[in-house]
């Protein structure tokens, strides 16, 4: 069995979500979405479980983070060259997204958005061949 992650995301409206992420280009996988959750498609190994808080709280012995005013964690994903950052970007915040990021390091191009929850998404591109042979510092 090849190996797949499945992040797992507590939203506020599991319909408001799935439209915003829709809206991005995502699909669903109906085998796992019902009332309670959404098995959104990242690729063929990677999903994000978009789960009801209530159903969430299932899962856990901690409260869940406000997304809203603390990160709890940051998804980044790779996209294929700096117009498809640019693109996915535009159309997070054309669905109600808001811009948190943007940085360009001339080897590695990334933006980020909080969505409608307040997660928080980082899209980039990286040119492995121009990436320095120095490690980056933090806070670069």
């Amino acid at each position: 069995m090849k190996k797949m992650i499945f992040v797992n995301l507590p939203v506020e409206d599991l319909n408001r979500s799935k439209g915003f992420f829709a809206k991005l280009g995502y699909t669903y996988n109906p085998q796992f979405t019902d009332e309670n959750a959404a098995c959104m498609v990242i690729s063929e190994e990677i999903f994000v479980m978009l789960l009801r808080k209530d159903f969430f709280k299932n899962f856990i012995k901690k409260e869940i983070a406000d997304s809203s005013r603390v990160a709890e964690s940051i998804v980044s994903l790779t996209m294929e060259n700096r117009a498809e950052v640019d693109a996915m970007l535009d159309q997070a915040l054309a669905a109600g997204a808001r811009e948190t990021i943007s940085m360009d390091e001339g080897w590695m191009y990334q933006r980020g958005f909080a969505d409608l929850d307040g997660h928080l998404w980082e899209i980039f591109t990286m040119e492995m061949s121009a990436m320095p042979s120095e490690p980056m510092k933090s806070g670069q």
